[in-house]
């Protein structure tokens, strides 16, 4: 009943941009991992952040749950609606507000996709460089402090976003930050809703940090014998101050799935995929440097290339790699799980990750973006197999405890989402109760996105 009385008064403020149906109820209710659906009472599409806000206001009325919906590309049920409520999607607010190219920023709304921004940016000689692979919404990015292939250059979405337009749980609307590089003044609220996965409020627009198109490019792959001299080579790589754009980690069993899902041709053999950014002379050097350093470690098959097509081609593959990955059971889904750790420990942690997955009987590639510690393994399973599901989940939880005594974090990109909520209290102890209390400052109804990140 609180639905249906919702429902009308949302219809007030949207007439058209609002649906019930099934079909599209339950395209936003799906999650790309192995979640069970749980599909929202209503999708509504709003155009303005003042229409937000009264969608919040009369969900707030209603006691109705709100979830903040982009591209659906999250792999911890982020947007699954768990209690039922408002699924806000956001895909009609996708416009650049201003860019402005002397001060490095743009304005932009929440919906925009990372692929379209840089689109839009191209003609500036400008780009907005976070990548975390999926053609993401800049809301949901930001939702999730997602990273990436690019972060061990330029950063993760925590370092990018300079300013945020924020609806809160009863309808009020704030600013956080300035178009400034740096603050001093109060609270740091920007980095506060940055990463809160949609539990604070919803993000309405976004003032980001920009950065100089380089002017040459040009990457590179390279086999290794074997998965330890693979990521010894990275550490030694970082250690050596080399300027990467990315360094990505492909075991066997990863290469094997993208040469069958791209025809890629790869030795199967562990992997590294590099990109260098800089002038034509600095490229140049990097890549000689960094050819210097895996010979130390056995690696083959290095050959650098500034082609666009080369390169392109490289990382399609790369960022269509957890569906290629998918392709090794078909019709079977996947826990996927990512932790990251302190650089000088990552081959001891994906060397355990390696194990585990190994003792537990199960198949599952490991990549990731291990130029700052972070990696993934994809767990794949049937999901009409509980106690296989269960083994993944134990695997999961193991590479976390192993990444916390190690002195690293339970997700670096991924968030916690649905999956993680009991990892979170692992990690932070103490700390999780003053996450609570600024959940229960904020809100007090708990309507944002409930059932995610705290049990």
């Amino acid at each position: 009943m609180k639905a249906k009385t919702a429902i009308s008064a949302l219809k007030s403020v949207l007439s058209e941009r609002i649906s019930t149906s099934e079909a599209d109820r339950n395209n936003h209710g799906g999650s790309e991992t192995w979640f069970a659906p749980a599909p929202p009472d209503v999708v509504v599409y709003p155009e303005t952040t003042d229409e937000v806000a009264e969608i919040v206001k009369i969900c707030a009325a209603h006691d109705l749950p709100v979830i903040g919906y982009g591209a659906g590309t999250s792999l911890e049920g982020h947007t699954s609606a768990v209690k039922g409520g408002v699924c806000v999607d956001f895909s009609r607010m996708n416009k650049v507000l201003q860019v402005n190219d002397q001060d490095l920023s743009v304005r932009v709304q929440p919906g925009i996709t990372r692929e379209d921004l840089n689109q839009e940016l191209r003609a500036t000689g400008l780009m907005f460089p976070v990548d975390p692979g999926a053609n993401a919404s800049i809301g949901g990015m930001a939702s999730t402090r997602a990273s990436g292939t690019t972060a061990v250059r330029y950063g993760t979405m925590r370092d990018n976003v300079l300013a945020m337009e924020v609806v809160l749980a009863d309808g009020r609307i704030i600013r956080t930050g300035t178009g400034a590089r740096k603050s001093a003044s109060g609270y740091d609220l920007t980095a506060l809703f940055c990463g809160a996965e949609g539990t604070l409020g919803l993000i309405s627009e976004l003032t980001l940090r920009l950065h100089g198109q380089p002017e040459a490019t040009a990457a590179a792959v390279c086999a290794f014998p074997d998965m330890d001299a693979a990521v010894n080579a990275v550490i030694m790589t970082v250690q050596c101050a080399i300027p990467m754009a990315r360094i990505e980690f492909l075991d066997s069993l990863a290469v094997e799935a993208v040469n069958k899902d791209a025809d890629m041709g790869l030795p199967v053999q562990p992997h590294l995929l590099v990109e260098f950014h800089g002038s034509e002379a600095g490229v140049a050097e990097q890549a000689e440097r960094f050819g210097e350093v895996i010979a130390d470690f056995g690696a083959s098959g290095f050959d650098w290339s500034a082609k666009p097509e080369d390169r392109s081609r490289l990382w399609a593959m790369r960022h269509r790699a957890y569906y290629a990955c998918l392709g090794l059971r078909p019709g079977k889904t996947a826990v996927v799980t990512d932790v990251c750790v302190p650089v000088s420990r990552l081959a001891e942690a994906v060397t355990y990750a390696r194990e585990a997955i190994d003792a537990a009987g199960l198949t599952a590639p490991i990549l990731g973006h291990v130029g700052d510690g972070n990696f993934h393994a994809i767990l794949l399973i049937d999901p009409e197999n509980g106690e296989e599901l269960a083994r993944a989940k134990v695997v999961s939880h193991q590479m976390v405890e192993q990444a916390l005594s190690m002195g690293g974090t339970a997700t670096g990109e991924h968030g916690i989402g649905m999956g993680k909520m009991d990892l979170l209290v692992q990690e932070h102890g103490a700390g999780v109760d003053v996450m609570r209390a600024m959940k229960q400052a904020l809100d007090p109804k708990g309507i944002m996105n409930p059932g995610k990140m705290f049990s």
